[in-house]
Parts: C-alpha cells; sequence; structure tokens
C-alpha cells in the first residue's frame, strides 16, 4: 500500500516577509535580524521607545504616557527589567515612594535592532 502524502496547507504558498515565522508571535529562523519578542510587545515597545528619548521616567509618567494600568506597567517594565533594558530604582519623597526606570546600554541596543529590523522588512515589503 502506497503511503499518503500529508495534505498541503492551504498557506504552504504564502510569501512570508524575511524575520518572520509562520506562527503568530513567531520570530526568524536565528538570522541577525530576527525579531525581539520581548521588545515587539506594544507596552514594552512604548516603555523602551520613552526611556531612549527620555534619561529617566518616573512609574506615573510612564504609566500616564503609555496609558496603561499600574499593574500592567509593573508587569512589562518587570520583564524588560530582568532581561537588562532597564532599570529600576525606588527611593523616596519624604514619605511617598518613587520609581524611576532608566534604559540600560543593552536595551538601547536591543531597541537599535528592533528598529533596524522593522526597517528592513518594511524595505522588503517595498521592493515586491
Amino acid at each position: 500500500m502506497a503511503k499518503q502524502r500529508p495534505a498541503r496547507h492551504e498557506t504552504e504558498n504564502i510569501q512570508r516577509p524575511p524575520g518572520l515565522t509562520s506562527e503568530p508571535g513567531g520570530v526568524a529562523d536565528g538570522s541577525p535580524l530576527e525579531f525581539d519578542r520581548l521588545v515587539h510587545e506594544r507596552i514594552r515597545l512604548g516603555i523602551v521607545s520613552a526611556l531612549a528619548v527620555n534619561e529617566a521616567l518616573a512609574f506615573n509618567d510612564l504609566k500616564q504616557m503609555l496609558g496603561t494600568t499600574d499593574g500592567n506597567l509593573s508587569v512589562h517594565a518587570r520583564r524588560l527589567e530582568e532581561a537588562g533594558y532597564v532599570e529600576c530604582q525606588k527611593t523616596f519623597e519624604g514619605r511617598v515612594p518613587r520609581t524611576e526606570y532608566r534604559l540600560t546600554p543593552r536595551g538601547r541596543r536591543a531597541l537599535e535592532d528592533y528598529l533596524n529590523h522593522m526597517e528592513a522588512l518594511i524595505q522588503a515589503v517595498r521592493e515586491r
């Protein structure tokens, strides 16, 4: 008995821009221009972008700028901090706690790499 060939997936012939996989939220195949999924998420991209043009920002300033909640900002900022992309400094002004964030050199490189990848992706699509 002959082996049956698996059915062709209907998206098999779709051309994908460089750096994208077929999986939603997927990353590239290890090329130097692969998406940094940590930076790619909207709130985290907003955080690193805001910190790239400001020496430091307080938690409440970032929250207002990004239009997000305390909990949402905390979770995303912590992920960036764990990756070494941002530094968090907690101080007190009188009795009021103040949390301030700064972009690290590693975070700046990650943002630059991300922007370079997006520019290459845009250019590849425009050339088609």
